[in-house]
């Protein structure tokens, strides 16, 4: 299909109206139970799926194509039946494409046998979104990794989805260049993960998410055709398709192909770690640095269980005895850095700070980052799970929120450890669990809903950059209306009109003017 005709079917399905009485209002049921029988979640959190045989002709058809890189062992399927969420599906094959060719060959075979497909890229993500529904076959694009074209004066590096974030940083910092989007997983998560889940990560309240450093995505549509959405000219003519591309998670098509913008690397560099003796302070802080006129590269916050548990781990020197800390990163040029630390400075001492280090060198900075960055993984010292939410809140409402998800965790017996970018108020609570105890799912999930409720009525929205997915996929009606949801529905219709891509995802059911959605799912699926 080609860009003018998606344009065309965009402004159609625009002019569209769905009458409320077509959609079901209740949004905060299981979508899952009016779709043609392929799931049931008997507890929270673990989706079991009932296996159905692969069709031995799809299966053939796909080995034709990709040969021995089609897999349908346990040991595969079980691997790419989970992301870094705790939800958990079943694929009914996986294939290991090496180029854009294969991936259209393999959406074909598809189409032809009424089977759903899932692009997935390192499978870090943790809202479920790469977790399989419906007896997909799964396109694994870690064999797409190839870094294509680096065109330095205009500064755009093309690369293949599955090329590592920080292996394309580490292959153009060299060169005086970087790519800014920086999540927490950077080690292992893809470009084409990045892009389906428009990722952020630290440095992005200065530089700006994913969407901000996507020029163009070449993408095997939904119909087997392929297509490039935006282009590399200043200003690209028409709507924006690569920018609704971005973010989709995966329901528009499967990016094959990525324009990326190179960052050049800053000239100087300061990070300083301020520690205060109430998280009161540090949130003040957070704002008042803004207020004063500062946009940090970086600023980000620990509570103080997470402070004493990175420090156990990495070792960095950060200050267990206080309450919480910031980290914040200013760069730029030598002069308006230096200025900047002076303002941080005098802002973290009319709030109550008690020490300022400002790493000396980079190995200081990086052991401090490597605290940060390693957040997550270290609260396996307190307990062996965890789960990880993300929404955004009001800055001025920090303090507010954070004391209710301490609460909200009290309440449900859970231990919560707060790390997250505070100056775009975008929260990650953690909280901490043994999955061997008897009934902790069912406390996880509802004080995770309790978290996102308490974001939502403090004025913010459900996520920031780990995406809907599965997990909050049946909280959009608290932030959006029943027509909301069927116009988002219509303009992924125009997309995937058949609901092959990644389907039952990001949208609850009944948020569309039918409520059929093209399931397409195997008969003989449990029901």
């Amino acid at each position: 299909m080609h860009v003018q005709a998606l344009v065309r079917k965009v402004m159609s399905k625009s002019q569209v109206r769905c009458s409320l009485g077509s959609s079901k209002d209740n949004h905060s049921r299981s979508g899952l139970d009016d779709a043609k029988g392929f799931v049931t979640p008997p507890s929270y959190g673990t989706f079991v799926i009932v296996q159905i045989s692969p069709d031995a002709k799809l299966h053939d058809d796909l080995r034709s194509v990709l040969g021995d890189r089609v897999r349908d062992g346990d040991f595969e399927l079980g691997l790419y039946g989970k992301d870094g969420s705790v939800l958990q599906g079943q694929p009914s094959l996986v294939c290991l494409p090496v180029d854009t060719n294969e991936v259209r060959q393999i959406v074909e075979i598809c189409r032809q046998h009424d089977r759903p497909f899932l692009a997935r890229g390192s499978g870090t993500g943790l809202a479920g979104g790469a977790v399989p529904v419906g007896d997909p076959v799964i396109i694994a694009t870690a064999k797409m990794n190839q870094i294509i074209e680096v065109d330095l004066e205009n500064r755009i590096a093309w690369v293949e989805p599955g090329v590592l974030n920080l292996d394309l940083t580490k292959e153009l910092t060299p060169l005086g260049f970087h790519f800014a989007p920086d999540p927490s997983s950077q080690q292992v998560c893809s470009i084409g993960g990045n892009v389906a889940n428009n990722s952020g990560g630290p440095h992005c309240l200065a530089y700006g998410v994913t969407s901000a450093h996507v020029a163009a995505i070449e993408v095997v549509l939904p119909d087997g055709s392929v297509t490039v959405l935006g282009d590399l000219s200043p200003e690209p003519s028409g709507y924006d398709l690569r920018g609704l591309f971005v973010g989709s998670e995966g329901t528009m098509g499967v990016a094959t192909k990525v324009a990326v913008r190179l960052t050049p690397n800053p000239p100087a560099i300061r990070t300083l770690l301020l520690d205060f003796p109430d998280v009161r302070d540090g949130a003040a802080t957070v704002s008042a640095i803004i207020a004063a006129g500062l946009i940090p590269a970086a600023l980000e916050m620990m509570d103080k269980r997470a402070i004493e548990i990175v420090e156990a781990f990495v070792n960095a020197g950060y200050p267990t005895e206080a309450d919480a800390v910031l980290l914040v990163e200013l760069d730029g040029l030598p002069g308006g850095v230096e200025h900047g630390v002076e303002v941080v400075r005098s802002v973290a001492e009319r709030h109550q700070v008690g020490n300022i280090r400002v790493a000396a060198d980079n190995e200081e900075r990086e052991l401090l980052w490597k605290g940060r960055k390693n957040a997550f993984g270290a609260v396996a010292r307190i307990k062996p799970d965890y789960y990880l939410h993300d929404t955004v809140v009001p800055r001025g409402k920090l303090v507010e929120v954070l004391e209710k998800v301490y609460k909200i965790a009290d309440a449900y017996d859970l231990i919560a450890v707060n790390v997250f970018h505070a100056g775009d108020g975008n929260l990650h609570p953690i909280l901490a669990y043994d999955s061997d105890e008897a009934g902790v799912l069912e406390r996880v999930h509802a004080a995770g809903r309790a978290i996102v409720t308490a974001s939502i009525e403090a004025g913010g929205v459900l996520s920031g950059e780990h995406g809907i997915g599965l997990e909050k996929r049946d909280y959009m009606g608290m932030l959006f209306s029943t027509h909301d949801m069927a116009t988002q529905d219509m303009v992924r219709e125009v997309f995937d009109p058949q609901g092959f891509a990644n389907p039952l995802k990001v949208l609850p059911s009944g948020s569309r003017c039918s409520d059929s959605f093209g399931q397409h799912v195997p008969d003989g699926a449990w029901v």
